[in-house]
C-alpha cells in the first residue's frame, strides 16, 4: 500500500484545517458575534499548503479536496435535507453532495489552479490577484445552487458588510482572499526579518481599514428612519409553522389541508389588521397550493372567492405565494390581491431549485422522471417584476417580490431596484430547513445582502422561519425563530434609496475578475512588449547637434490661454463622467450629452489645438546658435547666452521649458516640446554650458523623457481611437436597436426615411465615441499616475512600467470594450 509522504500529509492538513475554520466561520456567521473574524485567516492553512505544491496537477487535486472538505464541513446538512426530501437515507444524501462537491463549489479548483499557474510567471501580488479573480469569476460564470460565497460570512459585521453596495458579496470575497493571502505571505516570510512580515500585514490591515472606514462613512450617510411626514410601510407577516403538506394530506385529505392553512392565516391576519393596524399582509411561498385565479375545480373557485372576500373585508392588500398557469405550463408565483377586485397581478419565480422544482429541457425525459419521480415540473419566470402596492391611505409603494432562491440572485435585486422598487418582499417555504437551522440562517444572511447592494429595505416571510424585517443597512430589525407560529410586524422606510455602485454597474466584480484573467493570459505578449520598450528606453539619447525638434513657441499669455482651455476640457469631461455614473437619468438623453460634450470638451480642445498650430516651430542648432523657425519668423539665440533650461513644473498645455539667459532674465517665450531632455542633450552636444544637464534631473524633465521613451502606436491616434474605433461597438448596438425598435436592420429607414436613419446612427456613434473618450481618460489617469509612482519608487524601471501600462491600457480599450459588449449581448 502506498504511503502518504510528508508533503502529502501537510497538504491534507492544510485542507482539513481550512475546512474546520470554514465550518466555524459559517456557524459564527449564523449566530453573529465575532465568528466572522475567522474570515481573515481561514484560508491561510490551505494557502501555505498550496505554496508547497510544485505542479499544476497537485494544485488541481488540492482544489478538489478543498471543495469536498468544504461541503463536508459547511454543507453536510444540505445532503441530509435532500435525502429527507427524496426519501433516501441521510448517509446517501451526504455521499451524493460530497461526490458533487466540485460542481457545488467549483471555485476552489479554479482558484488553486490559476493561482499556481500565475505564480510560475509572476510575483506574489499578481498571483494573489489572479487567484482571487478566478474565484469570483467562476462564481459569476457558474452561479452556485445556494448562491453562497465567502463574503457572506461578514453579514454579522455592521461596518464591514456595507462595502457590499460597492462590489456585492463577491467584492467582499475578493478582498477577504487578498487579506488571507497577505497573512499567509507574512507567515511564509517570518524568517526573513521583521520588514518582510510587516509589509504584507500592513497590506491586510489597510484592506480591513478601507472596508471598515467605508462602512462607517456609508452608515453615517444612511438614514433608515422615515423622513419627516413620511409614514413607514407596516406589514403583517404570517409565519404559520404549517409544514409537511404531504403528511397532512395523507392524514386530513387535500381539501382539509388547504382549509386548515387558510383558516390559520385568516386568524393571524385578522389579528394583524385589527390589533396592529398593518398596511398590508404578506404570506409565505406556495401557502395557497393551487392556481389562484385559474381554479381547477369548483371547490378551488370557491376558495379563490373566499380569499378575495377576506381581503375586501380586511381593507388591506395581500401578497401571497400561489401558482400561476398559462399555455406553456405552471409557475411558482406570488400574487398581489387588493381589497377592490382588479385584474390579478403575478410574479413568477425566476430562480427555481434544480430538479426539485424544475428540470432543464436538455435533461428532461421519461428516463429521468422514472428514476427521480419527485422531480418538479414548474417553469421559470422571466425576471424581476415590480408591483404597485396600493394602501388604504392612498399611498402607492413599488415592491419587488422575490420567492425563495430568488433572493440569492444578485441580478434580480439590482433589476428590481432599476425598475423603481422601494421595498423587497421575500416569500419562502424553508420547511426543509426544519431540522437544519444552519440552512435557514445561511438563507437569511444571503438575503440581507440584497438590501445592502440596493439599499432597499426588505420584508421576508417564511412558512416556519426565519421571517425577518431588514433595513437598508442589512440590519435584521425584527425576526422570528425556527419552528414557531408567529405574527411578525415589520416596519420599513419607503423613501427613495441612495444610489449604489452595484445598481449602477450591476454585478461587476465577477466580470472584472474575468477581464483580469484574460489580461493575464496575454501577459507573455505584454512582457515581450515591455522588454522591447525597455530596450528603447535604455538606448542612449540622440545628441546630434543638427537634430530637428518639433515644438510650439508660446508667450506666457498664450501658454496660459492654451493651458486653461485644455484644463477646462478635462474638467468638462470629468463632469460628464461623474454625471453619467451618479445620475442614471443622465444616460437617457443622448442629444443633451452630445451637445454638452461638444461645448465643454471638443470646443476648448479645438481652440487649444488652433493656438498650438498658430505657433508651431522647428527647433534645431546651427553653428553656435539655437534656431527656432516658424512660418514667417526665424529666431536665433546664441548658445553661450543660454544659462539654464527650466522645465515647466505644470505640463500645460504640454510639457515644455523656459530658457534662462546669461543676463539672468527669462527669454520672453516658452518652448513646448515632448522631451525637454532631448533639447538639453542637443544643446550640450553642440557646445552649450555643461551646467544645463542639471535640468534633466528635475521631475518634470524625467517624466517627459519616460513618456517620450515609449512611442505611441498608430492606433493610438485620436482619429483611430475616437472616430473609427467607436464604429466597432456602435454598429452592432445600432443594429440591435433597429431590430428591437423597428423590426429590422433598416426598419427606421423604411419607416422615416434616410435622414432620420442617418441621424439615429450618428447619435449612436457619437454616444459610443463619448463613452470611449471617458474610458480612455480613466485609463490615461492610471497610466500617468503609474508612471509618476514608478519614478518615485523605482526610477530605473519607469520606462518599462510605462510600457506595460500603455500595453495594458491598449488591450483594455481595443480588446476589453468589444469583449464587454459581446458578453452583454450574450447575456441578454
Amino acid at each position: 500500500m502506498a504511503r502518504l509522504s510528508l508533503p502529502g500529509w501537510r497538504a491534507l492538513a492544510g485542507v482539513v484545517a481550512t475546512a474546520v475554520l470554514f465550518g466555524l466561520y459559517s456557524w459564527g456567521a449564523s449566530l453573529g458575534g465575532i465568528g466572522h473574524l475567522l474570515g481573515f485567516v481561514l484560508l491561510v492553512p490551505w494557502l501555505l499548503a498550496l505554496d508547497a505544491g510544485r505542479s499544476a496537477t497537485r494544485a488541481a487535486l488540492s482544489g478538489w479536496a478543498m471543495s469536498v472538505a468544504f461541503v463536508a464541513a459547511v454543507l453536510g446538512w444540505f445532503g441530509v435535507a435532500i435525502a429527507t426530501y427524496t426519501g433516501l437515507h441521510g448517509v446517501i444524501g451526504v455521499l451524493v453532495v460530497l461526490v458533487a462537491a466540485p460542481l457545488l463549489q467549483p471555485q476552489f479548483i479554479a482558484f488553486a489552479l490559476v493561482r499556481h499557474l500565475a505564480g510560475r510567471r509572476h510575483g506574489p501580488v499578481l498571483r494573489a490577484l489572479a487567484g482571487a479573480a478566478a474565484w469570483v469569476a467562476v462564481e459569476w460564470l457558474y452561479p452556485k445552487l445556494l448562491g453562497d460565497t465567502f463574503g457572506h460570512g461578514l453579514a454579522p459585521s455592521l461596518w464591514l458588510r456595507q462595502f457590499a453596495d460597492v462590489g456585492g458579496a463577491a467584492g467582499l470575497t475578493f478582498l477577504l482572499i487578498l487579506i488571507n493571502e497577505a497573512v499567509a505571505a507574512a507567515i511564509a516570510r517570518r524568517r526573513d526579518g521583521a520588514r518582510a512580515v510587516v509589509r504584507p500585514l500592513a497590506v491586510a490591515s489597510a484592506i480591513v481599514a478601507l472596508m471598515a472606514g467605508y462602512g462607517a462613512v456609508r452608515l453615517s450617510m444612511l438614514d433608515t428612519a422615515p423622513a419627516a411626514g413620511e409614514k413607514p410601510l407596516r406589514m403583517g407577516m404570517v409565519q404559520s409553522n404549517i409544514v409537511d403538506y404531504d403528511r397532512l394530506r395523507r392524514e386530513m385529505g387535500a381539501y382539509e389541508v388547504v382549509r386548515h392553512v387558510l383558516d390559520t392565516h385568516y386568524a393571524m391576519s385578522h389579528e394583524a389588521v385589527e390589533q396592529h393596524g398593518v398596511d398590508a399582509l404578506l404570506w409565505s411561498e406556495t401557502v395557497y397550493p393551487t392556481t389562484f385565479g385559474h381554479p381547477k375545480s369548483e371547490a378551488g373557485a370557491e376558495l379563490d372567492r373566499e380569499i378575495q372576500h377576506f381581503i375586501s373585508a380586511a381593507g388591506v392588500p395581500l401578497v401571497f405565494g400561489t401558482y400561476d398557469i398559462d399555455a406553456t405550463g405552471e409557475y411558482n408565483a406570488a400574487s398581489l390581491l387588493e381589497p377592490v377586485p382588479v385584474p390579478l397581478t403575478f410574479y413568477r419565480k425566476t430562480r427555481l431549485f434544480l430538479l426539485t422544482e424544475h428540470v432543464p429541457a436538455w435533461l428532461d425525459g421519461p428516463t429521468l422522471r422514472g428514476a427521480l419521480p419527485w422531480t418538479g415540473t414548474w417553469r421559470p419566470g422571466d425576471g424581476a417584476r415590480v408591483f404597485p402596492l396600493r394602501l388604504a391611505d392612498g399611498r402607492e409603494i413599488p415592491v419587488l417580490p422575490m420567492i425563495c432562491l430568488d433572493d440569492v440572485d444578485t441580478g434580480l435585486g439590482i433589476d428590481g431596484a432599476r425598475l423603481g422598487a422601494r421595498v423587497i418582499l421575500g416569500l419562502s417555504n424553508d420547511s426543509w430547513f426544519t431540522a437544519h437551522p444552519a440552512g435557514a440562517n445561511l438563507h437569511l444572511a444571503v438575503a440581507t445582502f440584497r438590501s445592502i447592494e440596493t439599499r432597499l429595505p426588505q420584508l421576508r416571510v417564511t412558512s416556519n422561519g426565519i421571517s425577518a424585517a431588514i433595513d437598508a443597512r442589512g440590519e435584521v430589525v425584527a425576526r422570528t425563530a425556527m419552528g414557531e407560529r408567529k405574527l411578525l410586524i415589520g416596519e420599513v422606510a419607503t423613501g427613495a434609496p441612495p444610489t449604489t455602485l452595484m445598481v449602477l454597474w450591476g454585478d461587476w466584480v465577477g466580470r472584472a475578475g474575468l477581464a483580469l484573467l484574460l489580461l493575464l493570459s496575454v501577459f507573455p505578449v505584454v512582457e515581450a512588449l515591455r522588454r522591447r520598450r525597455a530596450r528603447v528606453a535604455t538606448t542612449p539619447a540622440r545628441t546630434d547637434a543638427h537634430a530637428r525638434i518639433d515644438a510650439v513657441v508660446l508667450t506666457p499669455g498664450w501658454r496660459i490661454a492654451a493651458g486653461l482651455l485644455r484644463l477646462f476640457a478635462w474638467c468638462g469631461l470629468a463632469w460628464i463622467g461623474i454625471e453619467l455614473l451618479t445620475l442614471p437619468d443622465a444616460q437617457s438623453n443622448p442629444l443633451t450629452r452630445i451637445w454638452r460634450f461638444a461645448g465643454l470638451v471638443l470646443a476648448p480642445l479645438a481652440a487649444a489645438w488652433a493656438i498650438a498650430r498658430a505657433f508651431v516651430a522647428t527647433v534645431r542648432i546651427e553653428g553656435d546658435a539655437l534656431v527656432l523657425e516658424q512660418r514667417e519668423r526665424r529666431i536665433e539665440i546664441p548658445l553661450d547666452n543660454i544659462a539654464a533650461v527650466e522645465p515647466w513644473s505644470l505640463p500645460l498645455p504640454a510639457a515644455g521649458a523656459w530658457l534662462r539667459l546669461a543676463s539672468g532674465r527669462r527669454w520672453s517665450h516658452g518652448i513646448a516640446l515632448a522631451d525637454v531632455s532631448a533639447l538639453i542633450d542637443a544643446l550640450i552636444g553642440a557646445g552649450a554650458r555643461p551646467a544645463l544637464a542639471t535640468a534633466r534631473a528635475t521631475p518634470a524633465a524625467m517624466f517627459a523623457r519616460v513618456r517620450s521613451a515609449v512611442p505611441r502606436w498608430r492606433i493610438d491616434h485620436p482619429l483611430a481611437k475616437f472616430v473609427l474605433f467607436p464604429l466597432v461597438p456602435a454598429l452592432p448596438a445600432f443594429r440591435l436597436h433597429q431590430q428591437i425598435a423597428f423590426g429590422g436592420t433598416f426598419g427606421e429607414y423604411y419607416t422615416f426615411g434616410l435622414k432620420a436613419y442617418v441621424i439615429a446612427f450618428l447619435i449612436w456613434w457619437a454616444s459610443w465615441a463619448i463613452g470611449l473618450a471617458l474610458f480612455a481618460a480613466a485609463l490615461r489617469i492610471v497610466v500617468e499616475a503609474g508612471t509618476g509612482l514608478s519614478l518615485l519608487l523605482r526610477r530605473e524601471r519607469a520606462a518599462g512600467v510605462r510600457a506595460t501600462l500603455e500595453a495594458v491600457a491598449r488591450l483594455l480599450f481595443f480588446v476589453g470594450v468589444p469583449a464587454w459588449l459581446l458578453l452583454r449581448l450574450l447575456s441578454g
